[in-house]
């Protein structure tokens, strides 16, 4: 939209240098206005901070409907103190939904849409004074390109590595690993990044992995995944797990990829529950050097060592075991992926 400012008759050397400063005036006002908007922080509850002491943990969710029992574990460990919701794009309606679950201090949306936002002081101020920090779904690569190398990476940092419980899912959760997968050439009418499409090739142009976004305990070496056995994202997490293999990134990295409606929330020990009415949660690692994993040339990979988390399983992220569960092999040959369950069944 334009706008036009017309004068009539004959402005005078005085005046046209008022009219002149009056509209530099304006401008500089709106420009003000929008840069104290380029973040949004929206808060329920008690305006002063809390003063409780969090207990830490790590609360990691698959996607789909949200799960009570994960927000209300990870409200829990922030003993009562102040909740923070982390987005990129969209509103606050967690906040009415985790302030009705818990007994909070207060429950707050704080959405960072650009790398500006991000490196506003008064926001990593923000992320810092929270007790407990969870980061919405979305689009990982908003979360890569806007906060990555910014206070905002350092505050979550320095939250989780003080003791603070974080939690994520569905994209949020992408972001937890060591490892993950960035979205960083997706354009937005895509379909999602199928197993289809990577598997004949593994350096599918697509296939953008980044690393060292966040340092959460235990998920060092590890990629994170969400929507599992609902997307069929097997082969395309095994073509991921295989180039960091092929790319020199790691000998032999590790997965929890978490099927929808399906959590595994891990304490300071590093033992993890399972809960949810997903299919759960699969621990992935890779075993062996990938045998073909080149542009254009389906993928061949084999060792690959499973082990299917359902609701009601615990797992040890020190000893990478679990029990409740079951335990089986994937290998991909010639980009088929087969397994060792009876009717090759992969989930």
């Amino acid at each position: 939209m334009s706008s036009k400012i017309m004068f009539s008759g004959i402005i005078s050397p005085k005046r046209s240098q008022a009219v002149i400063l009056s509209l530099l005036l304006t401008i500089l006002s709106f420009s003000s206005t929008a840069a104290a908007a380029s973040y949004q922080y929206i808060r329920l509850g008690e305006k002063s901070d809390s003063t409780a002491t969090p207990v830490a943990g790590t609360a990691m969710m698959g996607g789909g409907a949200d799960l009570d029992g994960a927000f209300r574990w990870l409200c829990r460990k922030a003993n009562g103190g102040d909740f923070l919701i982390l987005r990129a794009r969209g509103d606050d309606d967690y906040n009415p939904y985790v302030n009705g679950l818990c007994k909070l201090n207060s429950v707050a949306t704080l959405i960072i849409p650009d790398r500006d936002a991000a490196l506003d002081p008064a926001v990593a101020e923000i992320i810092r004074h929270a007790e407990a920090v969870f980061i919405a779904g979305g689009d990982q690569s908003r979360y890569v390109n806007f906060w990555q190398g910014t206070p905002v990476q350092d505050a979550i940092n320095a939250n989780v590595a003080g003791g603070k419980p974080i939690g994520g899912t569905s994209a949020g959760l992408a972001v937890l690993g060591e490892f993950a997968y960035g979205c960083l050439k997706d354009k937005a009418d895509d379909n999602d990044l199928a197993s289809a499409d990577v598997l004949p090739n593994p350096y599918h142009e697509r296939v953008t992995l980044v690393r060292d976004f966040l340092k959460v305990p235990y998920l060092d070496n590890t990629l994170t995944d969400s929507h599992f056995a609902k997307r069929d994202r097997m082969g395309r997490t095994l073509v991921f797990l295989s180039r960091l293999v092929q790319d020199g990134w790691s000998k032999a990295p590790r997965e929890v990829a978490i099927d929808e409606k399906s959590a595994v929330l891990v304490e300071p020990d590093g033992k993890g529950a399972v809960i949810g009415s997903g299919k759960g949660v699969y621990f992935l690692q890779v075993t062996a050097v990938p045998e073909a994993c080149k542009p254009n040339v389906p993928l061949t990979i084999r060792n690959i060592s499973a082990y299917r988390a359902p609701a009601g399983a615990h797992f040890d992220f020190k000893t990478w075991t679990g029990d409740g569960g079951s335990g089986y092999s994937i290998m991909v040959e010639n980009g088929v992926v087969r397994t060792s369950l009876r009717g090759n069944s992969i989930y």
